[in-house]
């Protein structure tokens, strides 16, 4: 079993060794992610927090953002003052460019560490392990531990961040990013006593206005005939439903469901009149259009921003152009 781990992520081995040897050297370590976070987010940047400190309980190690109150069932984030920055170590995960770290004391740091596996955007930190074959960076992080098992000291807090980050990235194991590794890593972390089914349970868990959006999104989403399919959910919507951007999350995997939809896109009207965009795939690369509209992502997974309504016909316009090129 071991073997197996270790042979396919042969090429990453002089990455992760040089990555932690140089987290051995610092006593002050302090973790970043991504803005709007994730499971993925969450688990990489607490899950690493939770090995460091294992491994080194003399070291200061923090993960610091903003707190996302559906995501505090995975952990919560620490206070972290400005002087800390001035002798410490920063780490950014699951994060593809500057301008979606979480924070801005980040830039006070003496070094930084990057750790990520969407395709290259920015490049950033002394080191940057870019691995776009994982499923997450919470995979990366489990990686890590495998490669070196009998130095990193894995626990069951740390193997449940993790473990939820995957699951989460992967949709419960549906997307294509989901390997036969990612399947074994998700194995050795569930030997350690936490209960995987909770962890399932919370991701399912829906409020009653996130249930009613969904009903409205089924009714009112929209399937072109080349399998471009989209809905816009404005700013009054989510007020009349108590609801903000944050819990729109949920909507999306759930349009893809529907028949005949090859590429679909949710717009989410921001409180400048601006608005999110997540755009899905099953087949067409969709990422290269989320970059020409100043975002990014992963090649069937990625999200941009719109400034109005004529942004968003270019975007579907784009969408169906590439849905038709795809073969």
């Amino acid at each position: 079993m071991r073997v197996l781990l270790e042979t396919v992520n042969k090429k990453d081995n002089m990455i992760k060794k040089d990555l932690w040897e140089y987290i051995k050297q610092w006593d002050t370590i302090i973790i970043h992610r991504h803005v709007r976070p994730d499971p993925d987010a969450i688990g990489s940047q607490c899950g690493l927090k939770e090995l460091i400190r294992a491994t080194f309980p003399d070291k200061d190690v923090y993960a610091v953002g903003t707190t996302v109150d559906d995501l505090e069932y995975l952990d919560k984030m620490d206070e972290v003052t400005e002087e800390k920055y001035e002798q410490a170590l920063v780490i950014v995960t699951d994060t593809a460019n500057i301008k979606r770290i979480d924070g801005e004391h980040y830039k006070m740091a003496k070094q930084w560490i990057k750790i990520d596996h969407h395709p290259l955007d920015d490049s950033y930190g002394e080191i940057e392990w870019v691995n776009t074959d994982a499923s997450s960076c919470c995979e990366m992080i489990a990686d890590m531990w495998l490669s070196y098992p009998d130095e990193i000291k894995m626990t069951a807090k740390a193997a449940r961040l993790l473990y939820a980050g995957i699951v989460g990235d992967t949709n419960r194991f549906l997307y294509d990013a989901t390997s036969p590794f990612t399947m074994q890593i998700s194995a050795e972390l569930m030997r350690f006593p936490f209960s995987h089914t909770e962890v399932n349970d919370k991701m399912n868990v829906i409020k009653p206005q996130a249930g009613k959006l969904m009903g409205y999104a089924l009714d009112q989403f929209t399937v072109s005939e080349d399998g471009v399919g989209h809905i816009i959910l404005t700013k009054t919507l989510l007020k009349s439903l108590g609801m903000d951007d944050s819990e729109t999350h949920q909507v999306v995997p759930m349009l893809g469901k529907i028949e005949g939809v090859k590429v679909w896109a949710v717009f989410v009207e921001q409180s400048d009149s601006e608005f999110r965009c997540r755009l899905r795939s099953k087949g067409p690369v969709i990422n290269e259009i989320a970059q020409k509209h100043g975002g990014g992502g992963h090649p069937l997974a990625s999200g941009t921003h719109a400034k109005d309504k004529e942004e968003i016909g270019q975007i579907l316009k784009e969408l169906t152009e590439q849905v038709k090129a795809y073969k």
